[in-house]
C-alpha cells in the first residue's frame, strides 16, 4: 500500500517552497522539479492508478523509456525528483508516505557517456562572422554569445547577470552558478572591449533606465532563456558550415572546455572555470579533438616506421585498382 493518488500531488507548492527557502535551489533546478512531478502526476490521471505504488512507479519508467524515448540519465533525474519529494511527504507526516516506493527504484545504467557536441575554432570564427554588428541586437548577441564562448557560462548564468556582475576595470566577473555557489572570472582585454561596445548602445533599449539586467530584450526585459536559445539557431543557420547536431547556446560551453583541453589547460583548472563541485562532472566536457587524435595517431613508432619505408623506396605501395591518367 502507498499514498492514494488524490493526496500525493497536494503538496507540490509547499516542497517547491521548502526546496527555494531552506535549500536554495535555484530556479531553473526548481523548473525541472515541477516539470517531473507534473509530468508523473499527469500519467498516474491518464492510467487511472489510485494508489501510488511500485507497479505504478514502474509502469512510469516502462513510460518514460518506451513513449516517450529518454534517456537513463533523463529517467533517473525523473526518479531522483519523485525520492526527494517522497521524502518530503515523510517530513509532512502524509499517511503511508513511508511506503513510498521510490527508494528502491535502481538507478538505470547509462553506459559511455557521449562526449559533447563541441565546434571547432575555425566553426567558432564562423558563426562569429555571420552576427550583423551594425546593429543594435547584432551588437547585443556577439557580446552575449562571445561571453559564453570566452568565459563557458551556462545559459542560466549568463540571464542572471547584472549591470554589477561585470568589473570592466578590474577585468572580473562575479557569476552566481548551480546551487547559488559564487565564483570569479577573468575577462581578456578583448572581452572587455567587446562588453564595453554593448554598453555603449545598452541606454538605446526601451526602459533600460529601470533595470540592473546586464543583457536586454527588445522590450527592455531582462532577456529570456528562450531567445537567447532561438537566436543562436538564427546565427548558426547564417553561418556557412555544416556539422551533425544541433548547435544551443550549450554548444558555446562544451567548445570553451574542448579548445582550453586542446591547450592542456589541466583539468581542475577546467573544472573551476566551468564552476563544477566534482572533476568528474568536468570530465564528460573533456575530449581530445580530431585534430588531436590525428596527431597521436602520426606518432605511432609503426606509423613512422611504415611511412619512413615509402619515403626510402623500399616499399612501392598503390592503391587497388588505381590507374594512373593518360597524359
Amino acid at each position: 500500500m502507498g499514498v492514494k493518488a488524490a493526496i500525493f500531488f497536494d503538496y507540490m507548492d509547499s516542497f517547491l517552497d521548502y526546496r527555494r527557502d531552506i535549500y536554495g535551489a535555484s530556479d531553473q533546478t526548481l523548473k525541472s522539479n515541477r516539470i517531473d512531478l507534473t509530468l508523473f502526476k499527469r500519467f498516474i490521471h491518464q492510467e487511472q492508478c489510485k494508489i501510488i505504488d511500485g507497479p505504478s512507479t514502474m509502469a512510469f519508467q516502462y513510460h518514460l523509456k518506451e513513449d516517450r524515448n529518454n534517456c537513463g540519465g533523463s529517467i533517473n533525474r525523473k526518479t531522483f525528483t519523485l525520492k526527494s519529494y517522497s521524502h518530503f511527504l515523510r517530513l509532512m507526516d502524509v499517511p503511508q508516505a513511508h511506503k513510498l516506493p521510490f527508494y528502491d527504484v535502481l538507478k538505470i545504467r547509462q553506459g559511455y557517456r557521449n562526449r559533447p557536441n563541441a565546434l571547432t575554432i575555425k566553426q567558432i570564427k564562423s558563426l562569429f562572422e555571420s552576427i550583423d554588428r551594425n546593429t543594435i541586437l547584432g551588437i547585443r548577441d556577439y557580446a552575449l554569445y562571445a561571453l559564453m564562448y570566452q568565459t563557458g557560462l551556462r545559459v542560466g548564468e549568463v540571464h542572471t547577470l547584472n549591470l554589477d556582475s561585470i568589473d570592466l576595470e578590474r577585468q572580473l566577473l562575479s557569476v552566481i552558478g548551480k546551487g547559488n555557489k559564487p565564483r570569479q572570472l577573468h575577462l581578456t582585454q578583448e572581452m572587455c572591449q567587446i562588453l564595453s561596445e554593448y554598453l555603449a548602445v545598452r541606454e538605446f533599449f526601451y526602459n533600460s533606465q529601470r533595470s540592473d539586467a546586464f543583457f536586454l530584450s527588445k522590450k527592455g526585459n531582462r532577456l529570456a532563456i528562450r531567445t537567447m536559445e532561438d537566436n543562436i539557431k538564427k546565427i548558426f543557420h547564417k553561418a556557412n558550415f555544416y556539422v551533425p547536431f544541433n548547435v544551443t547556446c550549450h554548444t558555446l560551453r562544451h567548445s570553451f572546455a574542448s579548445h582550453l583541453n586542446d591547450k592542456d589547460v589541466e583539468i581542475l583548472v577546467i573544472q573551476s572555470l566551468l564552476g563544477h563541485s566534482s572533476p568528474r562532472s568536468t570530465e564528460p566536457y573533456i575530449h581530445p579533438s580530431m585534430e588531436k587524435v590525428r596527431q597521436a595517431m602520426e606518432k605511432l613508432p609503426s606509423v613512422i616506421y611504415v611511412k619512413q619505408l615509402i619515403k626510402d623506396g623500399v616499399l612501392d605501395l598503390k592503391f587497388q585498382n588505381y590507374r594512373p591518367k593518360k597524359q
